[in-house]
């Protein structure tokens, strides 16, 4: 199938790239073919904003204006199949491209042109795919957004270098007082030796200085007399001298001493202190970029809610489209339902009526017919009676008979005697009531004669 798709597209189409069943996935990833074919059939319209190249947003602007031209023709067109196509997924392209063949064999055949498919195509339908085409370029469009949001953040994420560990610290920190502790023990030790050698030198002087108890007297003013001079008072002001020196230089190396120890220390307090503010400005620091890598992601799912929220609300729009259609749909095969039972009513109740009309003809007919025979009984039974009287007598009919014959006539009674009226039954029978009536009508017809006879006498 590859093979002839390539022979129709290079040798009858002439595309503007060479495809090859090899390279065909990747030919027709960016779009720019499938629009270029299109064009060639005059279906595709703003070909001229359609890229060849090969980055995202030119795949999208591309697969988004081929959409509508493809819902158009009926090809089988979504989001999975571009995504399909985009990341060369064997297969995809040459399925598309094959059913487009088909299409566009049919339209070639038909001779439709674009604005007669649209005219031709209903219009819930049209705008059905024209929701699902913006939809679809939402879709992608929020994606590649969320792609964007994504890189941000990733960028915006320092790797801060970790601080040195407690434990080096505290091992640092642990030298430098061993060491400061080792140079005080040092010179606590040369001021003792320099103490003990002072008090030696003290005690050998007093020791010396004492005299033997024995020779109090004599050597008390012996001393007197050797010392009364000046060498014995230059002597002692040079040791007082020495020994204020001494002290002085004593209280010098304690103060220098203790001023360097105070002074180690201010500077481990400091180091401390600059240590501590360092680790809090770090933590502080470390502590607003996680917070607004937080904030980051809290925008970003806030886009993917309201993304999320667009695309809820136009399949709600696309199920209510399609409710409403749907419940066209039904009310047009009730009412085609309805016409259908309507005529069958109609031609059942016309069949009564042709039935109903036949029988009152028939009852019409009947009716007509018995009056007929009525009639033409009695004429016939009238000139029977008259030929009969007529052949018996050989006279003319009396007017009285002739009349009482005629009434019996125009009342539409049997001239004939039917039934016997002298010995009548509890129940007589319709022979007996007809001679009754007979009997009445010509008495009373006597009556008004006789009453008209009266009168005019």
């Amino acid at each position: 199938m590859s093979e002839i798709l390539c022979q129709w597209l290079n040798q009858e189409l002439k595309v503007s790239q060479t495809v090859s069943p090899k390279s065909f996935a990747k030919a027709f990833s960016s779009g720019y073919l499938i629009g270029e074919i299109l064009h060639k059939f005059e279906l595709q319209g703003d070909f001229s904003e359609f890229s060849e190249s090969r980055v995202s947003s030119a795949k999208l602007n591309n697969f988004s204006r081929l959409e509508p031209t493809l819902h158009l023709l009926g090809v089988q067109f979504d989001q999975n199949v571009a995504h399909s196509i985009i990341t060369e997924k064997p297969g995809a392209a040459t399925k598309l491209l094959y059913q487009l063949y088909t299409v566009l064999q049919k339209k070639k055949k038909s001779g439709l042109t674009t604005v007669e498919m649209r005219t031709m195509q209903p219009p819930a339908n049209a705008r059905h795919q024209s929701m699902k085409s913006e939809a679809f370029r939402d879709q992608r469009l929020s994606r590649r957004r969320q792609n964007e949001i994504m890189a941000k953040i990733q960028a915006a994420i320092i790797q801060i270098p970790k601080p040195a560990s407690n434990r080096t610290l505290k091992a640092l920190e642990a030298q430098k007082m061993m060491k400061k502790k080792k140079e005080a023990e040092d010179v606590a030790n040369e001021i003792k030796k320099f103490e003990a050698l002072i008090k030696k030198d003290l005690q050998a002087k007093e020791s010396a200085s004492k005299p033997s108890s024995d020779t109090a007297g004599q050597t008390t003013t012996d001393l007197l007399n050797t010392y009364s001079d000046d060498d014995y008072i230059k002597k002692i002001q040079k040791r007082l001298e020495e020994d204020a020196f001494a002290r002085e230089q004593r209280e010098k190396r304690r103060r220098r001493l203790l001023m360097d120890q105070l002074i180690a220390h201010e500077a481990q307090e400091e180091a401390f202190r600059e240590e501590q503010l360092i680790n809090r400005l770090m933590r502080q620091s470390q502590q607003e970029r996680r917070i607004a890598v937080q904030l980051m992601h809290v925008r970003h799912e806030k886009e993917v809610l309201w993304q999320n929220r667009i695309f809820r609300e136009k399949q709600y729009e696309e199920r209510r489209l399609k409710d409403f259609q749907d419940a066209l749909d039904r009310e047009a095969a009730l009412a085609k339902q309805a016409k259908i039972d309507f005529e069958e009513q109609a031609l059942r109740e016309k069949e009564i009526h042709e039935q109903i009309a036949v029988e009152r003809a028939q009852a019409r007919y009947k009716k007509h017919y018995t009056i007929c025979a009525d009639i033409l009984d009695q004429i016939l039974d009238l000139s029977t009676k008259v030929a009969d009287y007529r052949m018996l007598t050989d006279n003319l009919i009396p007017y009285k008979v002739m009349h009482d014959w005629k009434e019996l006539f125009f009342n539409g009674k049997p001239i004939y005697q039917q039934a016997s009226i002298k010995h009548l039954p509890a129940k007589p029978s319709a022979e007996q009531l007809t001679e009754l009536e007979k009997s009445d009508l010509l008495d009373s017809n006597d009556y008004e004669e006789y009453k008209v006879l009266t009168n005019m006498e």
